[in-house]
């Protein structure tokens, strides 16, 4: 019986090493709810209490960011200059995340850079370069970790107008992406040839 209790102790406590914010809420609820039940065979109630209180937060807040996941209204893309100190902020204080991801990544080369936004908290980067023929190529696609989960790059394609309105009219992923083509798939990319393209709405 005490082997439960100490792999629910250890849920909660592995819950609050993530990074990425519905993994530690899931993790956090299941171990909630072994805690209850674990509690409540013992028999001990102010910790049955405790633990069914936060068991009932978990799930509120996994139903707040459920719902709002894929919700325009929630997300903001900005167009910022490629020389913006806060871009450039950005791009540095997670250089290695980024790097690990997307190796001999340099920004020089991105002339059009987009801010993914969550309220006043930056949640996304994509840069993107002029590929020729009314094509944009996607230079980075970056996330931060706690929003890993939410894919929030998703807005920047959705929102097709950000590239329309430097005359692109195809969007060209990473190549590098192609382990994500149920993300882009999703998204609206299709295989070209040896490329995953987005068509935008004229």
């Amino acid at each position: 019986m005490s082997i439960i209790g100490w792999g629910g102790s250890a849920l909660v406590v592995v819950s609050l090493l993530q990074t990425r914010i519905l993994r530690l809420r899931v993790l956090n609820l299941i171990g909630c709810v072994i805690l209850v039940g674990f509690n409540l065979a013992i028999p001990v109630w102010p910790m049955v209490g405790m633990n069914a209180v936060l068991a009932v937060i978990n799930v509120i807040q996994l139903w707040r960011l459920l719902r709002h996941r894929h919700d325009d209204a929630e997300y903001a893309v900005l167009e910022v200059n490629p020389t913006d100190a806060y871009l450039g902020h950005v791009l540095t204080a997670h250089g290695k995340d980024i790097s690990r991801f997307n190796p001999g990544f340099t920004s020089a080369a991105s002339p059009y850079a987009f801010l993914v936004q969550r309220g006043e908290r930056t949640v996304g980067v994509v840069l993107a370069h002029d590929a020729g023929n009314g094509r944009a190529q996607i230079d980075l696609d970056y996330v931060l970790p706690e929003y890993r989960d939410f894919t929030p790059g998703e807005f920047v394609y959705r929102r097709s107008d950000v590239f329309t309105d430097h005359g692109f009219h195809q969007v060209i992923a990473p190549r590098r992406m192609r382990n994500s083509a149920s993300y882009l798939n999703k998204v609206g990319f299709h295989r070209e040839d040896q490329d995953l393209v987005l068509d935008l709405p004229q």
